[in-house]
Formats: C-alpha cells, sequence, structure tokens
C-alpha cells in the first residue's frame, strides 16, 4: 500500500509558541494534500543558536499536547522534533511522533559533536531505536547526525522499517549540502529502504542571518528510493514536499541487491 508523506521544511525561530503556528498551517497543508504522516525537521520546537534548557518540555506538556491536537484534528500523523528536559540538567533532541493512534518519541542517538560544535554539551543522548507501524508499512525515525551512521539504519531495516525519517537541522558550510544528499543517498543503498529526509530550509532564504556554529539547516529535503535515486527534492527556502512511497519497492530492491542478507560484519 502506497504511503503518502509531507516532508515540511519550516524555518523555525526560538518562540516555541511561534513556532507552532507554523506547525499547525503545515500540518493543514500536509492533510489537504492527502498525506499520511507530516515529517517537521529536528529542532522544530525551537532552532538551535539558544539556550535549550529553559524551553524545554515533557512530553505530556502543553507543546506536545498541541502538536497531538493538531494531529488529531487533522487526521494525519505527525513527527516533529523538540526538547524534553533531563535529569543531568541538559536537553534530550526528541523527535514526537504521534497521530492515526501512534502516540511514541525518539530520542536522538548519535549527538553532534563535530565542525566545533558540542551538542553534547547540552544534550543528552538517547539508546533505543525506533520503529513505528503505520497501517502496514514499518518507519524507521532517526536525527540529523544519525545519518552519518549507516549501522542505525542497518539496525532499523532488521526491525521490518521500509521507509527511514531522517528529521534534521544541518549545519550549513563548505560541501555540507553535497555530503547531506550523499548521506542521505547512501543510507538508502545501507538499508535498500525509502529514506525521507527532512531539513530545516535555510534561514537566509527568509532573510534571517544565522549566527554562531550552531546548525540551523540548508534546506533540500528529499526522498531517496532503495535504490539511492533522488524521487523528490526540494530547494533552500521554506515549502512541502509530498511524495508517495511504495513499500513494493523496497521487495524490488531487497531481491536485486540483498546487502541485508549478504553482511558478513
Amino acid at each position: 500500500m502506497v504511503m503518502r508523506i509531507a516532508l515540511c521544511q519550516i524555518v523555525s525561530g526560538p518562540d516555541p509558541k511561534a513556532n507552532l503556528e507554523l506547525v499547525a498551517d503545515y500540518v493543514r497543508r500536509a492533510a489537504d494534500a492527502g498525506a499520511d504522516l507530516a515529517v517537521f525537521p529536528e529542532a522544530t520546537m525551537a532552532c538551535f543558536g539558544i539556550k535549550l534548557g529553559p524551553l524545554a518540555e515533557p512530553l505530556n506538556g502543553p507543546w506536545a499536547t498541541e502538536v497531538r491536537r493538531l494531529a488529531e484534528e487533522a487526521g494525519i500523523a505527525v513527527a516533529a522534533g523538540m526538547f524534553t528536559p533531563t535529569e543531568d540538567g541538559r536537553v534530550t533532541n526528541t523527535l514526537l511522533i504521534t497521530g492515526r493512534g501512534v502516540d511514541t518519541a525518539y530520542d536522538k542517538i548519535h549527538l553532534f559533536d563535530a565542525f566545533g560544535f558540542a551538542e553534547s554539551d547540552t544534550v543528552a543522548p538517547g539508546e533505543q531505536p525506533v520503529v513505528v507501524d503505520f497501517g502496514g508499512t514499518k518507519v524507521g525515525f532517526t536525527t540529523c547526525y544519525d545519518v552519518r551512521f549507516p549501522g542505525l539504519f542497518t539496525a532499523l531495516a532488521d526491525q521490518g522499517a521500509s521507509v527511514i525519517v531522517t528529521s534534521a537541522s544541518w549545519g550549513s558550510g563548505e560541501g555540507k549540502r553535497e555530503q547531506w544528499e550523499l548521506l542521505v543517498r547512501a543510507r538508502a543503498l545501507d538499508s535498500t529502504s525509502w529514506v525521507v529526509a527532512c531539513d530545516q530550509a535555510d534561514p537566509r532564504s527568509i532573510g534571517r542571518e544565522p549566527s554562531g556554529k550552531a546548525p540551523t539547516g540548508i534546506g533540500y529535503s528529499l526522498a531517496a528510493t532503495p535504490l539511492g535515486q533522488v524521487h523528490a527534492q526540494l530547494a533552500d527556502s521554506p515549502e512541502i514536499l509530498v511524495v508517495d512511497i511504495d513499500p513494493a519497492a523496497v521487495e524490488q530492491a531487497r531481491q536485486a541487491i540483498p546487502v541485508l542478507a549478504n553482511r558478513r560484519f
């Protein structure tokens, strides 16, 4: 059964309430387009580059509760990046997944301690991969820096995922767009799965100049086929991309290139 996924490429700001207005708008647009799942970027709740601790809320807090209401009202599932508090004073980089009978979350496992940025200073890592069954189609969830670690993607495929979502706020810089596109396509090949990757739009596309080393997004959200081809892609500005995902393509790819079955390590 074909699954319709909407990639909601937004620019989130520092105000969680204002960002909820963006979520509401894009959820409605996704529902109007017939989407089963609307995927938002990492840090949808609040952009990087600000103090996240004072903004973090538990999964039963008002921000997540409003996202649940929006998903329920629209009749679709929603995945959106937020921050939840931890006992050690840091936050967890959490992807809320809710709607259509689903209510769960994925905590980012691999933290972005690279390119001069240290996410682990303020963010605690998650531990468990997450796979959700949406009407017979199993979808795995990952966040941003996770895309550099093929083992997580093959583990999600081992758990039955034929579609893997990557929610990101990708850091800008020389060669970073090329790395983003290459990594998404490579992870699709590694796992012989669809990879649908939603990034924050480039803040500069709306006249907002990013400051410091915080990763605030470059855009270019895309869907990659199980054979690593670009199925559809956006540019750098805020937009919604609606893609139809056929799980049958996964079975065909895994028969043609049985890398999961042929692994030795």
